[in-house]
């Protein structure tokens, strides 16, 4: 499976991978709408910096199906602002828009408009592939070295949060490198985490390596600390939401504090990202990158499966207030290296810069 798709039968239905289920179930839900893609979008049943991206790309071609003749442009211009308030911290999610309505704004009739929308949300989903496997391509060399000092002892990786093939369309950012590794027969470990608020890293992450037989162990958030102090990481590699063209990452909260206590003990951190994570336009990531805060029922409830189906109960007191940030930024001095599709460069604007030619 891809996480995203058009249905075998009938083009006008997009299919995906519904992870609010997940690992307890395999559901797969039918949008037909943009509405019903703006939602799942918004309510997370998908999620990650380059699926959101491409499910706003087919987002956009459901629009051009019920869109009228005379208010065409006008209505995908509006169908386009309601996509990106969505999700605000991820670029993927504005850029596939973007590129929606500059090819739009192209064609001369509805059907032509319709069939370059599809057209245009499956390019972006196949880049997405394209540009992800690549990743995993030029990881796998960070992770052979490491594997050779260690004279073919396990490395072991720590990650925050879900930047695998659940995040993307396929193979992931973070844990591309980790499933190429794993594949050319290095032995790798990957410790998990991101264990709350949304159990992207205990739910999704720990799914994917068990379903590729990757050696795992889910961890406690806070933990990640003392294993590096132990000498029990050899890597951290995180994906990101948003990259400055400086080297600023924004990620899941929490990740910040994983890159500080890398830097105190002299462990690699490197982001992974494809290039369409990469904000082009700001530099500060700390002032400039736009911080989703998510509704208090994530931090105050807390979900699971009791063998009967999936219960939810309050943890805390009722009353208390709760502030629930969904990321936080990590400065580009913090970061070892960016792992991207055109090869690994360090977080400094003018490394980045040449590396992509711009």
């Amino acid at each position: 499976y891809r996480t995203i798709w058009l249905h075998p039968s009938d083009p006008t239905v997009v299919q995906i991978i519904d992870q609010r289920t997940l690992p307890f179930s395999f559901e797969i839900e039918n949008i037909s709408n943009w509405q019903m893609m703006a939602t799942a979008i918004k309510e997370m049943h998908l999620r990650g910096a380059g699926l959101i991206g491409a499910a706003a790309g087919y987002g956009m071609y459901l629009a051009t199906l019920d869109a009228g003749e005379k208010t065409f442009m006008k209505y995908l211009q509006y169908v386009a602002d309601e996509l990106k308030s969505t999700r605000p911290t991820a670029v993927n999610l504005a850029r596939a828009v973007d590129i929606q309505i500059e090819n739009l704004n192209k064609c001369s009739d509805k059907e032509g408009c319709i069939t370059t929308s599809r057209k245009t949300a499956q390019l972006i989903a196949d880049e997405d592939v394209l540009m992800c496997r690549k990743i995993g391509q030029n990881g796998l060399k960070l992770i052979e070295k490491i594997s050779k000092r260690k004279n073919g002892n396990t490395v072991n990786i720590l990650t925050h949060c879900n930047a695998g093939w659940l995040a993307f369309v396929d193979y992931g950012s973070a844990t591309a490198p980790v499933y190429a590794a794993h594949d050319a027969g290095i032995a790798v470990h990957v410790w998990v985490d991101e264990t709350r608020p949304r159990n992207q890293g205990a739910r999704l992450t720990a799914w994917e390596l068990l379903q590729h037989g990757v050696p795992h162990t889910v961890i406690p958030d806070n933990a990640g600390g003392h294993l590096m102090q132990h000498g029990m990481v050899d890597i951290v590699i995180t994906g990101a939401d948003r990259v400055t063209a400086a080297g600023d990452a924004a990620n899941k909260i929490g990740t910040y504090l994983k890159a500080l206590a890398a830097k105190d003990n002299d462990i690699p951190f490197y982001v992974a990202l494809p290039s369409s994570t990469f904000d082009w336009e700001i530099d500060n990531g700390v002032d400039e990158i736009p911080i989703e805060q998510r509704d208090a029922r994530e931090v105050k409830y807390i979900s699971g499966f009791d063998g009967s189906g999936e219960r939810e109960v309050l943890i805390m007191p009722e009353g208390s207030p709760v502030a629930n940030y969904g990321f936080d930024v990590t400065p580009a001095g913090l970061i070892t290296g960016l792992i991207t599709e055109k090869g690994v460069c360090r977080a400094t604007k003018q490394d980045i810069a040449a590396l992509f030619g711009r």
